[in-house]
């Protein structure tokens, strides 16, 4: 998707818009002088009895004269990020609906005012007029011939480089939804495996795989426990490396790539099966991450590590009370075929670790028990370095995407104590499964590396969450680009 970005430093007026079909007015908390359309602003608000303060809570739509639509929105400067992002979505609900192939943004306030809604706005605006992947009836079968929204046109704000970071942010999300909300049966392994290929071929990245065979004679046993229950055993382990002349820093993503879990022999019910294609999406987050950076040219080296794989039941399937061991010696109890991910992530964060990068974060929708403790609203954090933990809290409140702390105190160790292997893979206990998981995964890390884990409890939310109106929403992506760019 490519969107024609039009900017005007002059502030609207009724002349200037009077070509435009779909607006959006962006509007501080005091009602500007010589407002373009007052009257029909006024008329919609008397005949649904609200004020102009009003509109600090939900936009308003309406149609001008001229047969244009147009939202109105305030956006007070002392609001949270999340909550400009929220109101934004819902104010261009009705002007994105109508698909229109260009849209209007007007905004107001002082400069700097002027300067912040222009930049949300755009963000916003751009991430949902993507098209992504659908199949309902014979004509989404086709290619479109043009995306929905080709210009975006800002009065009163005038960005100098386009707001070419925003732009990758947005294909980077765009990427990450689109292969989350693929079905199955269009991305298992092998298709998800080439589809990476392309990526890498077109982006410049060094592309590595290491198959079920290679992972084998390594003796990475974690992830081939979970791999060799599929048939075919198309598994892998693929590494892809952004490496710009320039590169000040090294760090490493990890992505949990499961393409549909069953739970293996620990059979998920149908109600908790349905919608397990999406469970790779931390790898989807990774190289959506992984796209933004490249876009951005930033001068970071970035190898990405995606652990793709499916969760199935065979002969070969593993199952309770085996014993396997992982890449780096240590010996694993299984406990619960479901608990996959952090299987699959160990042996891959041992490969990450052991390119000694700067720091290192994972992704992944790894347990039910983030769900329980913060809903779909926010995603948690763990990891070994407090400070790290600390600065990507601030960044996810200053980003729009939310994410919570949790405690990783090696006490939790003693519930993961296996009386025939080195730990445990969880407890049947429950509990604190988000806790035992990362303390898990901390076992397979070397080097001491600084680390990272993201527990994406809020990467599907009904009816879309911050800025993005759709159900799988990409969350994680705006977070970790913010923190490489500070990096």
């Amino acid at each position: 998707m490519s969107i024609t970005l039009k900017q005007n430093l002059v502030i609207a007026d009724e002349k200037s818009l009077a070509s435009q079909t779909h607006l959006l007015f962006i509007l501080p908390a005091k009602r500007p002088e010589n407002l373009p359309f007052s009257a029909a602003l006024d008329a919609k608000l008397k005949r649904i009895s609200k004020k102009y303060t009003d509109l600090s809570k939900a936009a308003v739509a309406t149609d001008l004269p001229n047969g244009a639509v147009v939202s109105w929105i305030v956006l007070d400067a002392d609001l949270s990020v999340f909550k400009r992002q929220t109101l934004l979505r819902k104010a261009i609900k009705p002007l994105l609906e109508e698909k229109p192939r260009a849209l209007a943004v007007a905004v107001f306030g002082t400069e700097e005012v002027r300067r912040q809604s222009a930049k949300d706005a755009f963000y916003v605006v751009s991430v949902n007029a993507a098209e992504l992947p659908q199949r309902k009836g014979a004509e989404s079968q086709k290619e479109p011939k043009s995306p929905v929204l080709d210009v975006v046109e800002i009065y009163g704000w005038q960005e100098a480089d386009g707001f070419a970071n925003i732009q990758a942010l947005v294909a980077g999300n765009v990427l990450t939804r689109t292969f989350t909300i693929m079905p199955p049966n269009e991305l298992n392994p092998t298709q998800y495996r080439a589809k990476i290929a392309e990526l890498a071929k077109s982006n410049g990245w060094q592309h590595q795989e290491l198959d079920m065979q290679k992972l084998t004679k390594m003796g990475a046993g974690a992830f081939v426990a979970v791999g060799q229950g599929s048939d075919p055993q198309d598994a892998a382990i693929v590494h892809l490396t952004y490496a710009p002349k320039d590169a000040k820093k090294f760090i490493a993503l990890v992505g949990k790539g499961i393409c549909f879990d069953t739970g293996g022999h620990n059979l998920k019910p149908a109600k908790y099966m349905s919608g397990m294609h999406e469970d790779m999406n931390g790898s989807a987050v990774a190289l959506g991450v992984l796209l933004a950076a490249t876009k951005a040219k930033l001068p970071i080296k970035i190898d990405c590590w995606l652990a793709i794989a499916q969760n199935h039941i065979g002969p070969l399937a593993y199952k309770q009370n085996d014993v396997v061991t992982a890449l780096n010696g240590t010996t694993i109890e299984i406990v619960h075929t479901d608990a996959e991910g952090r299987m699959v992530l160990a042996d891959t964060l041992t490969l990450a670790s052991r390119a000694k990068p700067d720091w290192m974060i994972d992704f992944a929708t790894l347990t039910g028990s983030m769900v329980s403790a913060l809903g779909d609203r926010y995603s948690g954090v763990l990891g070994n370095k407090p400070e790290l933990l600390c600065k990507v809290v601030g960044i996810g409140a200053e980003v729009g995407e939310r994410v919570c702390a949790f405690p990783f105190d090696d006490d939790y160790d003693e519930d993961l104590e296996s009386s025939i292997a080195d730990v445990k893979q969880c407890t049947l206990e429950g509990g604190a499964d988000h806790v035992h998981a990362t303390r898990f995964l901390a076992k397979f890390i070397e080097n001491d590396t600084p680390w990272l884990h993201v527990d994406l409890s809020s990467y599907n939310r009904k009816g879309g969450l911050g800025a993005v109106a759709s159900d799988v929403n990409g969350f994680g992506v705006a977070l970790t680009f913010e923190l490489l760019k500070r990096y």
